[in-house]
């Protein structure tokens, strides 16, 4: 991101100041009928519908405004939303991820949302919110720039049929990493198809096991990087091996193949799978629907602190731009889509689990429609000891560098704790963008 946008967002905030009053003086931008057209723009295709429900149920009740939902790839999202901030034509509302909200609320792009419930109720986040979703909606200042939109865990999705073909226990609440190493060297001995395929990824793979094993990537105040501590250590040093057992690919068969397509076909019987993906999954892969069930992390059975127990826990938000010139009408959908009743309709629309407490079990139930039952209570079970997905203003700086690094061990190009020591100085001498 351009350093312009600092100049630009100091110069907008008398702008930002004047668009906060209900003159109703609004920029054109209306529809041939009267009516406010407001911009929506998403990046995934799976939940178009249900931001179009809710988009439907708020005009319902505000049938001057119209709201277009648009949906472009994550890549041309983010190109998209960058080029836009750097000509302050942002669209009026938009989804902001964990990875991006740092850089965009520290420039002055996003809108102050930290009183939008003021008049309704001023603990109204607080009340209704995780502490997880709140800050994964948290600039550095600590201010709210988005209304959190849905939270989410990681699981272990697992082919039934291969673990009935090997006569090995479906995985359950009482499955430790041995437990899942048994039974993938089972799986492959009577099969000859993998494991649990352990990829080269954050959130959907080592982040879990490093957090299990009571380590840390970051710190608490997310100032230091934690790869250098022993628990860290165990939970990577495990991570990576898998690699090297039989019944695990190895980061070379995952460069051609991803672990959902290999497990779609048959070729693998476990990984790991964000709860966001999994209605796409089922509508998208109906010849094995019934074959396959998603159940609980297995827990270190050892660890170095804590009982073992971790999921990493994301979450998105619903933003604006500050100095939007339709922010009055924005502000008003934004404060639609954190009701109760905009995050149900949500929910019910099996999009994602809403971020609102309370209500995950009309995400559970948006399942129901499917011939064979999908344990998906089991993600909404695991939020109790969810960890927050990892972040900070100068991740862009360091994510790739350390994912680089990642491959150069599982390559053996360098050592672990070489790799680690490098990963460490990474992040902790990463500047913000």
């Amino acid at each position: 991101m351009q350093k312009t946008w600092k100049t630009a967002a100091a110069a907008g905030l008398t702008v930002l100041a004047a668009s906060l009053s209900l003159s109703g003086c609004q920029d054109s931008g209306k529809t041939a009928d009267g009516r406010v057209k407001l911009s929506f723009q998403i990046w995934d295709n799976a939940q178009r519908e249900g931001m179009q429900a809710i988009a439907d149920a708020y005009m319902e009740k505000h049938p001057d405004i119209l709201i277009d939902v648009q949906v472009t790839s994550w890549d041309e999202y983010w190109t998209k939303l960058d080029a836009a901030a750097e000509s302050n034509q942002l669209p009026d509302i938009f989804w902001m991820h964990t990875n991006q909200i740092l850089k965009y609320a520290n420039y002055g792009m996003l809108a102050d949302v930290t009183e939008l419930y003021q008049d309704e109720d001023p603990e109204y986040y607080t009340k209704h919110f995780s502490e997880i979703s709140l800050n994964n909606a948290r600039g550095s200042d600590g201010r709210l720039y988005g209304v959190p939109k849905d939270k989410d865990t990681v699981g272990l999705v697992y082919n039934k049929v291969l673990f009935d073909q090997a006569g090995v226990s479906y995985p359950d609440e009482t499955w430790t990493w041995d437990t899942l190493c048994e039974a993938s060297a089972q799986i492959y001995e009577k099969t000859g198809k993998y494991g649990y395929m352990a990829y080269a990824d954050e959130q959907l793979g080592y982040w879990n096991f490093v957090y299990q094993a009571g380590g840390y990537i970051l710190n608490e105040d997310k100032t230091q990087a934690g790869f250098t501590q022993p628990a860290t250590r165990k939970g990577m040093e495990f991570y990576i091996n898998l690699q090297k057992e039989p019944w695990c690919p190895d980061q070379k068969y995952f460069a051609e193949t991803n672990p959902g397509t290999a497990f779609a076909s048959g070729q693998g019987a476990m990984y790991l799978e964000g709860n966001w993906n999994l209605m796409s999954m089922m509508e998208h892969n109906k010849d094995i629907e019934g074959q396959w069930d998603v159940a609980v992390l297995p827990k270190c059975p050892d660890p170095m602190e804590g009982d073992g127990r971790a999921t990493i826990s994301n979450g998105l938000s619903y933003a604006t731009g500050a100095r939007g010139k339709k922010l009055e009408y924005a502000l008003d959908f934004l404060k639609f889509c954190g009701s109760e009743e905009g995050q149900r309709v949500q929910g019910l629309s099996g999009a994602a689990i809403p971020a609102y407490n309370g209500l995950e079990d009309t995400w559970i139930h948006a399942f129901d429609k499917f011939e064979h039952h999908l344990s998906v209570e089991h993600c909404v079970e695991m939020f109790p000891y969810g960890v927050q997905s990892v972040n900070n203003a100068s991740r862009p700086n360091w994510k790739t560098q350390v994912n680089d690094l990642l491959i150069r061990i599982y390559s053996g190009d360098i050592t672990l704790d070489e790799g680690l020591e490098l990963m460490q100085k990474q992040v902790d001498e990463a500047e913000e963008p």
